[in-house]
């Protein structure tokens, strides 16, 4: 199966002249992880994703799109699935313009979302979602702040961070989305002037509840399913609410790759 027939058409792009403060309000107002970046002609220069989103944090800036656009892999219509996930993983990107051969013309987006939705776990594709899960997770509390937590999404590129009591208990999730729908996207600094981190809102008021959870002997499968059901970038991996670890989009997809040659 090629790229066109799961990809989305007309997508939504913004254009290198830009200012940053139209990307994000666009991202904000769709809910948009990654737009692609077009110049005058229509030729895709990149992607502006919602980390760079956060990277500005004045109300009103004279800052373009264009110093803040990232390189894609080209991705054409007529290509296999499996090579354009492969192309994204190597890349780490959860959305991928695809563009119309050499002269790179927008013809729409595909996203990890689209691939899941259509490729399976191969016969050597890992069995449970405990021999892919990443252990080694950052997670905050529910009385951090926002400075905070925004913070570690630009030092480690989070796309969303687990919330869990003092206990270790699993409460929620807090994502780029949720900060820049919130408008908390430029916290830390607001019109010019610090932000303490304690006048900061907190994750509470953002966050979203509840955290969707699997224990680690679900099937690479059943995490697929539930990742598309609720449209979530990483689902948790918890037993008797205890969080144990993580599994993202793109470890699925991963998997998914196992044997197949890419």
């Amino acid at each position: 199966m090629t790229v066109e027939r799961i990809m989305s058409k007309n997508p939504l792009y913004v254009k290198d002249t830009d200012l940053m403060t139209h990307a994000r309000q666009v991202m904000r107002d769709h809910f948009l992880r990654g737009v692609p970046v077009v110049n005058d002609s229509m030729k895709v220069s990149g992607i502006l994703t919602d980390g760079d989103v956060l990277k500005i944090r004045a109300t009103k800036s004279n800052v373009t799109v264009e110093g803040y656009v990232k390189e894609t892999p080209m991705i054409t219509p007529e290509m296999e699935i499996l090579k354009a996930a492969r192309l994204m993983l190597d890349a780490a990107q959860h959305r991928v313009p695809v563009v119309s051969g050499v002269d790179r013309q927008l013809v729409g987006i595909i996203s990890d979302a689209d691939i899941l939705a259509t490729i399976k776990p191969t016969k050597k594709s890992p069995l449970y979602i405990e021999e892919i899960m990443m252990t080694d997770v950052t997670t905050c509390y529910p009385d951090d702040s926002i400075t905070k937590v925004w913070h570690q999404m630009l030092e480690h590129d989070y796309t969303g961070i687990p919330v869990v009591s003092h206990t270790n208990e699993t409460i929620g999730m807090v994502t780029r989305r949720d900060i820049i729908k919130a408008g908390y996207a430029r916290v830390g600094e607001v019109d010019g002037r610090s932000a303490k981190a304690g006048d900061a809102p907190k994750v509470e008021k953002v966050m979203s509840t509840p955290m969707y959870t699997l224990p680690p002997e679900a099937s690479v499968k059943e995490a697929i399913d539930k990742i598309l059901q609720y449209d979530i970038g990483r689902i948790a991996v918890a037993s008797n609410k205890k969080l144990l670890g993580i599994v993202s989009r793109s470890a699925l997809v991963s998997a998914c790759l196992t044997g197949t040659g890419f």
